[in-house]
């Protein structure tokens, strides 16, 4: 692991994960921690830099969140934006108070180019503001360093304490010049080496891998999604047969994909490790008989997973570690930080009860999903794999809206296995970086030939994102769409209607439940 680290203090806000991402797109590794965590704590961690996220509070609200002002003695670099902007000055000594104006959305900013955060930022630079408070007069020892029509502080810094801030946020794409910005901190104030790289990372997960697990034994639930199959392939490059693999089929994978996964890590594949398949589908269709509500799906398949995955694990006998492939945006949506949980995932919040093991050993929970893709190609994972399209824990379960059926899931996946199919075909594959089939509840009135039918919607779902965190519809052109919905109506029995799903992240979620 690299040796410097950017610690992203959370107050709360939407972009916390998408700093730590900004951070490590520019070589820097980055770890975001909860505002309480104390100055004790940060000084023992010594990070090269501090950064303060937005969140959605007002500074002068005794209830919103604050940090021990002896933070700013610490002599670390800090750098705050929107909320963390405003509790800088408030902290100092300045003045927060209502906007007479809100800003919203894509601004305008002026700047001043002897700053060192836009020593190359254009003199008007387009920002993305978001707040109702704002900056009425900066700590004494700060400059005022940028300017909007309606805010008078866009920037301020006390350069003798390395103290910066910023009222919009850079992390956004929309910020225009907000990746100079981020250099300008990470390389000319904290003066970052920059030596965080993948290569480094596999050779330390590995090197820490065999140093935690010794002669010990780990039982690993896969999948076959990146996750779980990149988690599997380190721990087998780290500890070869000391990994038992299991794969708990639950009838609620795409087409084909229980034999591919088996074809990959099974007997005949090319890994060193113990692997063991369970088709479990029809005991997954008997619990979820009659559930219709999202969360309740979710933890059922959840529940019987873990029950499953104890039964096997009983029958090898006593481990010592538990494996997960849990990733950074796992830990996010399932409401472990301060944030209101989003959905639940399976793999993070619940564990076997019945099975002893000494610890958990999540190789991959640091990282992001393009990252988590970039260990693959490391570790020689082929491509189809790799770059395989994300999937859910509960599987097409959480695709189906309303009750989970056999019937259902096989319509599902053969309109999905078409879409993707023609997704492929059109070259937009790579470009795209989620897409999917769904089924509606919804029924509707339809004629083919000379007969009058009543099946499914179908919906289809593709999105761009960098993170996961916030996605937008992609733009697929006309025509693809066209033949995906000519051929899904044609050969899959059970829909007689296609639907493309335009609704960004937020408000909606990219999955369906």
């Amino acid at each position: 692991m690299s040796k410097e680290m950017i610690m992203v203090l959370d107050f709360g806000g939407q972009y916390n994960q998408l700093i730590a991402r900004r951070v490590r797109d520019l070589g820097v590794y980055a770890e975001v921690y909860p505002s309480s965590i104390g100055v004790e704590k940060i000084r023992e961690i010594g990070p090269k830099g501090i950064i303060f996220t937005g969140g959605p509070q007002s500074v002068y609200k005794e209830e919103s969140q604050h940090i021990d002002p002896s933070v700013f003695s610490l002599g670390i670099p800090i750098f705050g934006f929107c909320y963390g902007a405003q509790l800088i000055a408030y902290e100092l000594g300045g003045e927060v108070k209502t906007a007479p104006v809100s800003e919203y959305g894509k601004t305008p900013v002026r700047v001043d180019n002897s700053s060192v955060i836009f020593s190359d930022v254009q003199e008007t630079t387009v920002t993305w503001m978001s707040h109702t408070d704002y900056i009425a007069k900066v700590p004494e020892g700060f400059r005022v360093t940028a300017h909007t029509e309606n805010c008078p502080v866009a920037g301020m810094e006390d350069v003798s304490r390395g103290i910066y801030a910023v009222q919009f946020h850079p992390e956004v794409s929309h910020t225009a010049e907000g990746s100079k910005m981020f250099r300008h901190f990470l390389y000319d104030v904290c003066k970052c080496a920059g030596d965080w790289k993948m290569d480094t990372f596999v050779e330390d997960q590995i090197r820490s891998i065999r140093e935690k697990v010794g002669n010990g034994r780990v039982l690993l639930a896969l999948s076959g999604g990146v996750d779980s199959s990149v988690a599997a392939t380190l721990m087998s490059k780290a500890i070869g047969r000391q990994l038992t693999c299991v794969f708990v089929d639950h009838g609620l994978m795409r087409k084909n994909e229980g034999d591919e996964v088996e074809a990959v890590f099974g007997p005949k594949g090319q890994y060193d490790l113990n692997f063991i398949r369970v088709n479990a589908g029809p005991e997954y269709f008997a619990e979820l008989e009659g559930v219709t509500d999202p969360e309740q799906k979710r933890k059922i398949i959840g529940e019987k997973f873990i029950r499953v995955f104890e039964r096997e694990a009983k029958k090898i006998g006593a481990v010592d570690f538990l494996c997960q492939g849990t990733i950074y945006p796992d830990v996010v949506e399932s409401g472990l930080g301060k944030g209101a949980t989003i959905k639940s995932h399976h793999n993070v919040g619940g564990l076997p009860k019945n099975v002893e093991f000494k610890e958990i050993i999540e190789p991959l929970r640091m990282l992001f999903k393009d990252e988590v893709r970039q260990v693959g190609l490391k570790l020689g994972l082929p491509d189809y794999l790799v770059f395989r399209q994300p999937f859910p824990g509960p599987g097409l379960g959480v695709r189906i809206v309303g009750e989970v059926t056999p019937e259902k899931v096989r319509i599902l996946q053969d309109a999905d296995a078409i879409y993707r199919e023609e997704i492929a075909k059109a070259g937009l594959d790579r470009k795209i970086n989620q897409y999917f089939a769904a089924l509606t509840n919804m029924r509707t009135v339809g004629v083919m030939g000379d007969f009058r039918t009543y099946d499914y919607a179908c919906v289809l779902r593709a999105v761009e994102t960098d993170d996961f965190m916030t996605a937008e519809a992609s733009d697929i052109p006309f025509a693809v769409l066209e033949k995906v919905m000519n051929r899904i109506v044609d050969e899959v029995k059970g829909i007689n209607r296609v639907f493309y799903d335009l609704t960004s992240k937020p408000p909606g979620t990219i999955e369906f439940e």
